[in-house]
């Protein structure tokens, strides 16, 4: 069985779950707090913390793991990174008052205090800068940090921008930005089995995610428009373009489109006489 890390509560934990789930491998859980569950064939899931995943994959307690870019960066463990599966997308930023002095990085003096649940990628950032700050450690509620005089400016996790602006604070540079990763052992790569069994569901998940914002569309053109169309429809590498029985002139041309597409390509097909259009959603999409 190919062990599989996943976060057990919040953001990440929902949406590995769902991903999970549209590529075919629901979690089959014997109860709500249940630490393990199988996800059918070769894989069994083991839910912990995902700030704990970097630690238990490299330590080989978990084969792979799916967790913060955050997360893993801060772990600074040996792990391959499978394959960026796209959510929980967020940034580690630095922030200072909104009415304080501090408007970019470089405004940050060496030895200013830094209030983070991050010290090991703060510390990273600004010695890269050539400064040494002194860390503030919080494991929660960073943002009032400053505003209790403990902490000259933190480094905090944010999504929207809105927590830092209701506590009074501005962003004033990134450190990192994150998104939810598919992460391995290195050991589980010199393995032949092992590393089919990665590359399996590594194919699945990529699928799932290439279909995302994509659409087929489906139309029914008239033969003399094909060269306009094929300029409409450019496709993956160019629309299918099949015989339609009695089709009257008419042949069926098919092409995935992006989502933000759709309207504009279903205008233009509109305007050199096509019919029957038809736009349906994509569950995968492999290359």
């Amino acid at each position: 069985m190919l062990r599989i890390a996943l976060p057990n509560k919040g953001r990440l934990a929902a949406g590995a779950q769902e991903l999970l789930e549209q590529a075919g491998m629901p979690l089959e859980m014997r109860g709500e707090r249940a630490l393990q569950a199988s996800l059918g064939g070769e894989l069994l899931a083991l839910f912990v913390g995902a700030k704990d995943i970097p630690e238990l994959v490299a330590d080989g307690a978990a084969d792979v793991g799916i967790t913060g870019r955050d997360l893993v960066e801060e772990a600074g463990r040996e792990l391959e990174v499978a394959l960026d599966l796209g959510f929980g997308r967020c940034r580690l930023a630095l922030a200072a008052r909104e009415d304080g002095a501090f408007r970019e990085s470089a405004d940050v003096p060496a030895g200013a205090r830094v209030a983070t649940c991050f010290p090991n990628l703060t510390t990273r950032y600004f010695r890269e800068r050539g400064r040494e700050v002194t860390l503030v450690p919080l494991s929660g509620a960073v943002e009032i940090a400053p505003h209790l005089g403990v902490a000259d400016v933190i480094v905090d996790l944010v999504s929207t921008g809105s927590t830092l602006r209701v506590n009074g604070l501005r962003e004033i540079d990134t450190v990192l930005e994150s998104t939810a990763l598919l992460v391995a052992r290195p050991e589980l790569l010199r393995q032949p089995e092992e590393t089919r069994r990665l590359q399996d569901l590594t194919t699945a998940l990529e699928s799932v995610i290439r279909a995302r914002g994509k659409r087929y569309l489906m139309a029914n053109v008239p033969r003399t428009a094909l060269p306009a169309m094929r300029r409409i429809l450019p496709g993956i590498t160019a629309p299918t373009v099949v015989d339609l029985l009695d089709g009257n002139g008419h042949v069926a041309a098919h092409a995935v489109v992006d989502q933000g597409e759709i309207p504009r390509v279903i205008a233009e097909l509109r305007r050199i006489g096509a019919e029957g259009i038809l736009v349906t959603r994509i569950e995968r999409l492999l290359p």
